[in-house]
């Protein structure tokens, strides 16, 4: 699930947002969003959902299944 670290900075960075911005988008705290992108943890499906919901994008695209 490697590619999923870059493709939330990636998906992140194109929407212009900060990682506070996200987390506040989404509801979660910036810590959790902070170590997503660094490989500490792993989003939960919830979280894989509301991702692929905000970012417009399929949970296999951000996962890295399909490009």
């Amino acid at each position: 699930m490697n590619i999923f670290y870059e493709r939330l900075k990636e998906l992140r960075s194109e929407k212009g947002l900060t990682q506070e911005q996200l987390a506040n988008e989404l509801n979660i705290s910036r810590y959790k969003i902070t170590k997503w992108e660094s490989g500490l943890t792993k989003p939960n499906i919830n979280n894989l959902i509301q991702l692929a919901i905000f970012f417009d994008v399929s949970i296999a695209y951000l996962i890295g299944m399909e490009d």
